[in-house]
């Protein structure tokens, strides 16, 4: 009976787990199929097109692009699970030493415009639900209501057109510092946090000032749908019997707030999970508008160049990332609610 017990109690941690693999299996088998379906052949992208049939062959070979379908597909996975997403088809370098690069320019601007959403959410949310004969918060209601109609580029677009073509208040959108300063040697990976470390200041706070329309533009554009799921479930929160409960006991104001939004909060946190994705998938369109440099911009270059093998492990990682969000996601809600926790209710 005790073990029965404990396995109830603990089958969740161990299917999600289990079941992690499972998924990179599934987007690893999708993203072969997705390359193969580009138009264009990687060999001539290599070889710029002079060259022999044996040469061909060589180079077909040494992509991994001969035999059958499923023997290529066979050496795709074993490459993915051996960590081997091979050498970038235009500069030849490994795609390890590429992202290690890159990605900390994308998780640093993701980071922070997601901390900014969450913070501007929950202020939204508050505004708008106790304090609802408030005109901004009507306003802002209203904005929640639109779950972001309105794509990152237009937003982009109009913020530079704004605040650094007609104002000049914003810097120019041509990359992560001025042209004047150099971004600091890699510490960390992180540009600003590297600056700060190396005492840099003016680098840091430059390179802060390129970030500020970026990540207003993601917050903006990502925030719409978080707020009007917060707001729904607060609602439905503030009029549930524990909040009333809590009123009639005479808690304080702030208490009953705190019970509402932690009851509150399993739906917003599975949908931050969904902007997480979106954030990435942003971020490839903001990347290229402010020019800063990240994955995403990389990932339209190698689109551009028709670098397969590129395209390939980006794909491949940003699955990865997707993947680890969700499960943290669902980590997130068993803690705050006890109840979605398979096995809750099981007498030890």
């Amino acid at each position: 009976m005790r073990r029965s017990a404990w396995w109830v109690n603990n089958r969740w941690w161990i299917a999600r787990i289990a079941v992690l693999p499972l998924h990179l299996l599934v987007f690893a088998v999708v993203t072969f199929f997705l390359i193969r379906a580009i138009p264009g052949d990687p060999v001539l992208t290599v070889s710029d097109g002079d060259i022999t049939p044996e040469q061909y062959a060589q180079v077909r070979a040494s992509l991994g692009l001969d035999g059958s379908i499923f023997e290529q597909l066979a050496r795709h996975i074993g490459n993915v699970l051996t960590l081997n997403l091979g050498d970038s088809l235009v500069s030849g370098r490994s795609l390890w030493e590429e992202f290690a690069y890159r990605m900390p320019f994308t998780l640093e601007l993701v980071a922070i415009a997601i901390v900014s959403a969450l913070l501007f959410s929950l202020a939204a949310s508050w505004v708008i639900v106790f304090r609802p004969r408030n005109v901004i918060g009507r306003v802002l209601e209203g904005y929640a209501r639109t779950a972001g109609a309105v794509p990152e580029f237009v937003w982009a677009v109009a913020a530079i057109f704004v605040f650094y073509a007609t104002l000049r208040w914003a810097p120019a959108p041509l990359g992560r510092v001025d042209s004047d300063l150099s971004l600091p040697v890699p510490a960390t990976g992180f540009p600003m946090l590297d600056a700060i470390l190396r005492g840099q200041g003016d680098v840091a706070w430059s390179i802060a000032q390129h970030l500020v329309l970026p990540v207003i533009v993601l917050t903006i554009a990502q925030s719409a749908i978080v707020i009007k799921i917060l707001i729904a479930s607060l609602r439905d929160s503030i009029a549930a019997p524990p909040t009333l409960f809590r009123v009639a006991s005479g808690a304080g104001r702030g208490t009953v707030i705190l019970s509402a939004y932690r009851r509150a909060a399993p739906p917003a946190v599975t949908v931050i999970g969904l902007v997480v994705g979106n954030l990435i998938g942003g971020a490839v369109v903001i990347e290229g508008v402010f020019g800063i440099g990240g994955m995403g911009q990389y990932a339209v270059d190698a689109i551009n160049a028709n670098d397969v093998v590129a395209i390939q492990g980006f794909l491949i990682v940003v699955s990865v990332f997707t993947i680890g969000v969700f499960f943290v996601v669902d980590i997130v809600n068993m803690l705050l609610d006890e109840r979605r926790r398979p096995g809750a209710g099981v007498a030890p």
